[in-house]
């Protein structure tokens, strides 16, 4: 039985792979283990492993690693600490396969433990360009990994032009893909997201028009970080539509992100935004779906939105050069721009699906790969 570790960092690492831990641990060849570090712990994130293990799965280990803070330091620290504990872990674990996913600075800490403990490293979504430190990390853990599970097409060309096997290279689709599929009838949407996950703010009413707001902190404009904010607080505001608020990452810059919206909540007569933690993959997938618009710099605009057809204001840099559908404008920190291009996908209403990222059957491929590729640390060899 092949021992398959997954190594989830942060609530986006889960919702992207979801679906592979579902058909993993459905298979009688697979023994799976999950292992929850760095925010997947912390309650300000929503602490993840709560979710996870709510939704029946096992895990198997957790690693506490997060240096709370508001700077790069606190990430080096954090990436630092991550890269002590993890080794412990797989040597007591002894996968015969890590997985780690996408960019996050936490991920860099399972891709360096594993290849110098020799084991082999599965990587999703590789290849993909965002222009910031995000990329600098997903690049350096391509040339890490053993075994390349890529989104898109110009993903697996990315990757190959890096110098990677093409036969270690798959091109098996985004996994969350499989999530907005299943939901993508989900309309209107059928809970109160205020029952279940409580959040702070009025409860407002969602029969008619609201806006989704996921804005993270860029690690290379930190000094920015409340300034970026404030200005998407004050146009929702003034807009007054009905308006769901998510809490950022835990990146540097995040307390800056958190403070401004804690001043903000205190001086502001404004009712017409409610602020949440975290939700499960379907539940937060829903009420995107049913949603006006998507405003902010997650990639959850770029790839699931794409598949949902959901109207999209990606702002700033944050995914600078990530492939897109025609879902997504993109808009700079300007009140004036931000709020042009809301009224303007308003108005514009639902797109059509996109298939970019994937059409829904990634989880179950991409098990497939795990359960059965031939693994190998030496890359002269792998697949030969």
């Amino acid at each position: 039985m092949r021992k398959v570790c997954v190594v989830i960092t942060a609530r986006a690492s889960y919702s992207r792979v979801k679906t592979v831990l579902a058909h993993l641990a459905n298979r009688d060849d697979v023994e799976l283990q999950i292992v929850t570090t760095a925010s997947a712990l912390v309650e300000r994130a929503g602490r993840v492993s709560d979710v996870i293990r709510a939704e029946g799965f096992t895990i198997s280990a957790e690693v506490s690693s997060l240096v709370e803070g508001d700077t790069s330091l606190q990430m080096v620290q954090t990436t630092g600490l991550g890269l002590i504990e993890i080794g412990s872990v797989l040597q007591r674990l002894n996968p015969d396969v890590v997985v780690t996913i996408a960019d996050r600075y936490e991920t860099i800490t399972t891709a360096i433990a594993a290849s110098y403990m020799r084991i082999p490293l599965a990587h999703i979504q590789g290849g993909e360009i965002t222009g910031n430190i995000d990329e600098k990390v997903r690049h350096a853990i391509t040339k890490l990994a053993d075994l390349h599970l890529v989104c898109t097409a110009a993903s697996k060309s990315n990757v190959i032009a890096m110098g990677e096997n093409p036969q270690s290279v798959f091109l098996a689709e985004c996994p969350s893909i499989d999530i907005a599929k299943s939901v993508i009838n989900r309309r209107p949407i059928d809970f109160s997201p205020f029952n279940k996950y409580g959040g702070v703010g009025k409860e407002i009413e969602l029969t008619g028009k609201y806006l989704v707001v996921m804005q993270h902190p860029v690690t290379s404009e930190t000094s920015l970080a409340r300034t970026h904010v404030e200005n998407i607080l004050k146009v929702v505001s003034r807009l007054s539509i009905p308006t769901m608020w998510f809490w950022p990452n835990v990146d540097a810059g995040a307390d800056a992100t958190s403070k401004e919206i804690r001043r903000f909540r205190e001086i502001s007569d404004s009712t017409n935004i409610h602020f949440f933690k975290n939700m499960s993959p379907e539940d937060f997938l829903v009420l995107i779906n049913n949603c006006s618009v998507l405003i902010g710099n997650s990639s959850v605009g770029i790839r699931e939105s794409s598949f949902l057809g959901v109207p999209v204001v990606n702002i700033g840099t944050r995914q600078l050069g990530r492939e897109c559908a025609e879902n997504v404008v993109h808009s700079g920190y300007e009140q004036a721009e931000i709020e042009s291009s809301i009224l303007q996908q308003v108005k514009h209403g639902r797109y059509s699906s996109s298939s970019l990222y994937g059409s829904g059957n990634s989880g179950k491929l991409i098990s497939e790969i795990l359960a059965t590729a031939n693994l190998t640390t030496d890359k002269k060899l792998n697949f030969q």
